[in-house]
């Protein structure tokens, strides 16, 4: 059973961070189908059309037909582990810091045999497990076998929380707690188990709706942070920028209507100025320490986390400077992701639907509860996904769009 995870010690100054390492990284391009299935916290594997045969590892064609008519489909993983061996001596840096590693040979119940690594629970072979495609550090999809049937303390595994972002004993800071999904992300932390919030509020002066409800909770540090003010975020960043282990950035601007329907373009900046260019000012203050503590024992930076929109993907006319603003922020959250890769610094893309909040008033159910949102972001910082679809009409716009862009394009616009 695996043993309840401590709180870390506090750090030693005098000893020095050891640096950020990856596990081995390439991948063929027919590969990164599993990388892509995994990024959403699925695991899929390849099947043929026409002889149905399910195979591993991807492949340009059927190993069994040769056909080249493949298709992704998500599998549920169960299998039995026919055997099993423990790495204590490794040629990848990676590994060789992490000594010793289980890996283990799984039979699926769909057919392909594939290595895994072990989850600690996991009996000796033969035994029944369940197969997940999670991301490894290298931001590439791993294959990770865990026991069929949940155990106590599951996800403070060793091995399995270098594949994670649990928020459990780290520190973080959310941007903007004066709004509803603010405040109930920072509730959420603290009941996963974070060890300290900062709650960052613009203009210090007002006391907004929560206020006391917040600073009751001995978890969390009310701190003055408005992303408009490159002097506040660089300040906070001297201060702070140090310890945060996850970054979860939900400063927002959010007017309704389109261009024609609004004189002017001082909404549209302001929409900017947070969603786009609050984004840059914290990637470029916070960013750099992150990277530098990739890899700084159980309490290392693991996660950035940008509370991004569905319309995103393709603009909503009725929310159409909205829509560009996150279409800019999403754009530059990619950027901000291959540089944060390389010392296993997760980037979490979150694609909500509508939140059930004033600027969403006039547009129909289904509507996302602020509380609902920030319990699947906590959730996903616990798979260690990369990007979340949240609510049904999040997942409707998500599938229309991967089908045919143009199509909703017209069908949104009508």
């Amino acid at each position: 059973m695996t043993t309840p995870l401590q709180r870390p010690r506090r750090k030693n100054p005098i000893l020095r961070t050891r640096q950020p390492t990856a596990p081995p990284a390439t991948r063929s391009r027919v590969a990164l189908g599993l990388t892509a299935a995994a990024a959403r916290g699925v695991f899929e594997l390849q099947v043929c059309r026409d002889c149905g045969t399910t195979q591993y590892p991807p492949r340009e064609a059927c190993q069994n037909c040769l056909s080249e008519r493949l298709v992704w489909k998500p599998q549920d993983g169960l299998g039995e582990l026919v055997s099993e061996t423990t790495l204590h001596l490794s040629y990848e840096l990676f590994f060789r810091e992490r000594t010793p590693w289980r890996l283990g040979m799984v039979r699926l119940d769909c057919g392909p045999v594939l290595i895994a690594h072990l989850h600690g629970d996991v009996p000796r072979a033969p035994t029944r497990v369940k197969v997940n495609a999670c991301l490894d550090k290298a931001g590439q999809a791993a294959l990770f076998a865990v026991p069929e049937k949940e155990t106590p303390n599951m996800a403070d595994d060793r091995q399995l929380r270098e594949m994670t972002c649990d928020p459990k004993y780290r520190k973080v800071l959310v941007s903007d707690a004066k709004t509803a999904l603010g405040q109930a992300l920072v509730k959420s932390l603290v009941e996963a188990g974070a060890d300290l919030v900062w709650a960052g509020y613009a203009e210090p002066w007002k006391k907004f709706a929560g206020f006391d409800d917040l600073k009751k909770l001995p978890q969390v540090a009310l701190v003055p942070l408005d992303v408009t003010d490159s002097k506040n975020v660089r300040e906070l960043a001297a201060e702070i920028g140090g310890r945060v282990d996850i970054l979860v950035n939900t400063a927002e601007h959010h007017r309704a209507y389109g261009i024609a329907n609004r004189a002017g373009v001082e909404t549209a900046r302001a929409e900017m100025d947070v969603n786009y260019f609050g984004l840059l000012r914290l990637a470029q203050e916070f960013a750099p320490a992150m990277r530098s503590r990739g890899a700084d024992g159980l309490s290392s930076a693991v996660a950035w986390v940008n509370i991004l929109s569905i319309y995103a993907l393709a603009n909503f006319p009725p929310h159409g400077t909205f829509s560009a603003s996150k279409a800019a922020a999403h754009s530059l959250a990619q950027c901000l992701r291959a540089e944060m890769r390389p010392a296993g610094v997760r980037v979490l893309n979150i694609y909500p639907g509508p939140i059930d909040d004033e600027w969403n008033q006039l547009l129909l159910p289904p509507k996302l509860a602020p509380a609902a949102l920030a319990r699947a972001v906590t959730q996903a910082l616990k798979q260690g996904v990369e990007d979340l679809y949240p609510g049904d009409l999040a997942q409707e716009w998500l599938a229309r769009w991967r089908d045919n862009p143009k199509a909703l394009e017209r069908e949104i616009s009508t």
